[in-house]
């Protein structure tokens, strides 16, 4: 596409609709405007625009379109494909000051809020009044529009599914500057194509949310969690399923090795009490009954130790030091960048019975390529996190081995059922992989989805399809 390159006359217009304390042009835009949270991508905008309002959005899109400026829309700038990287220049279309909570219904049980709000400040302002959402994404400071355009996923998607099955209803800008509304405060819907589930976790390409409204449930009244230690990384992985299949369904499960702790141990000091296991899963129970609670995790303690090879298993107690072991969890991305100069990463999901058999070929990749790869993951969703690093190699050395290593990890997930993404999206960094998976047939009729809701292709280019 030919787009339009801005000048002053675009400027002008764009500052008669917010104003010139909200927009910031050429040397005035702030360089993490320019990347991600991960930087594999790395582009400036024509112009940086801070919006606080749905109108603002929809006259800034009329200008655009009218005018032939691509426009790339950011929430919170967490993103780790280059979703929200203004690759073709024009219009960055900020949306962290749309950040009001508008209505919090305690009959229909939704929360209206506008995409700016961020995960903890919605957990915030539900659990207090005794609801809950449940998609519980590892980065609590991303933005829910964020998370709604890559139907992001965490660690209690194994019970509580994913972001797209937490939203009722989304106000919508379209790419000519219209404003639509998709879906509805109600429990049911068969009214037509679902247009609402076209524009969760399509990355911003197709609409701007510009209000969402979430469907909350009442909170469950105890949360216990366990640390079951393993003597090595396969009895850990076949232990997932059969907690899944043999007893109460999890809310949480989690994996990770000796190493990821290390890392954590080095970047933030901390670490967790019987840290000295080769590989752990990490579970999380709830409940309205404690008593039943307590109940289900001594059984869940016998199994592991009895029948599933565990080593030892330890109940956390809240109030206990243990209980930071899922803040430890949290960190773990942060202290695998801080021991490398550069990572870059893959986040595939595969059949929870192919985890293992993966695992073993990351780690062929890794002594083949000479390069250090990480990794953890929900493995109770078959959600992987591995991380190639860089360390000091070369610009071109590194450029070679990911280039390399992702070309392999990929098609090896390809092999086994998976898919290129779990729940950080596709962006412009995995494009090329999606392509090859899903085909020719596939991608012509994502373009033709594309097409019609945004037909001169201004809205996010080069992402996705």
């Amino acid at each position: 596409m030919n787009y339009k390159k801005m000048d002053s006359n675009d400027f002008l217009a764009l500052t008669s609709i917010v104003g010139k304390e909200r927009i910031f042009i050429k040397d005035q835009i702030d360089e993490k405007y320019s990347h991600d949270q991960l930087g594999t991508a790395v582009s400036y905008p024509e112009a940086h625009i801070q919006v606080k309002d749905k109108h603002e959005v929809s006259k800034i899109m009329k200008y655009a379109y009218q005018e032939n400026i691509p426009v790339t829309v950011r929430g919170a700038g967490t993103g780790l494909v280059g979703g929200s990287v203004a690759v073709m220049g024009g219009i960055l279309l900020d949306m962290s000051l749309m950040n009001q909570i508008i209505e919090l219904d305690k009959i229909n049980l939704t929360l209206t809020v506008e995409p700016g709000v961020k995960l903890f400040e919605i957990y915030e302002c539900v659990e207090k009044e005794g609801l809950f959402y449940a998609p519980d994404p590892g980065e609590k400071r991303a933005s829910i529009g964020g998370n709604i355009s890559t139907n992001a996923g965490g660690m209690r998607a194994i019970k509580y599914g994913t972001t797209r099955e937490w939203v009722r209803a989304l106000e919508v800008v379209t790419p000519k500057g219209e404003l639509l509304r998709f879906g509805s405060k109600v429990v049911k819907n068969s009214t037509g194509y679902g247009l609402k589930d076209l524009i969760i976790g399509s990355e911003g390409t197709l609409g701007i949310i510009v209000s969402a409204t979430l469907k909350l449930i009442p909170k469950p009244k105890f949360t216990k969690s366990m640390l079951v230690a393993f003597a090595n990384r396969e009895d850990a992985i076949q232990a997932s399923p059969r907690l899944i299949k043999d007893y109460v369904l999890p809310t949480a499960v989690e994996f990770f090795e000796k190493q990821s702790l290390e890392y954590n141990e080095a970047f933030f000091g901390t670490t967790i009490e019987n840290g000295s296991f080769n590989a752990y899963l990490l579970l999380s129970y709830d409940s309205n009954d404690e008593e039943s609670l307590d109940k289900d995790l001594e059984h869940v303690k016998k199994l592991v130790l009895n029948q599933y090879g565990a080593l030892d298993a330890f109940i956390i107690d809240p109030s206990s030091k243990r209980s930071n072991v899922w803040n430890i969890r949290g960190g773990f991305l942060e202290a695998i960048k801080a021991s490398s100069d550069f990572v870059d990463e893959c986040d595939v999901v595969l059949p929870r019975s192919e985890i293992s058999g993966f695992l073993s070929y990351v780690r062929e990749v890794s002594l083949k390529l000479n390069v250090r790869i990480p990794y953890f993951g929900h493995i109770g969703d078959g959600n992987l996190h591995i991380y190639l690093c860089k360390d000091n190699a070369s610009d071109e050395v590194w450029h070679e081995r990911v280039t390399k290593g992702f070309e392999m990890l990929y098609q090896k997930a390809f092999e086994l059922g998976g898919l290129v993404s779990g729940e950080h999206g596709i962006g412009i960094a995995k494009k090329m992989y999606m392509q090859k998976l899903l085909g020719d047939e596939q991608m012509l009729l994502m373009q033709g989805i594309k097409k019609v809701f945004d037909p001169k292709m201004i809205l996010n280019p080069k992402k996705i399809v």
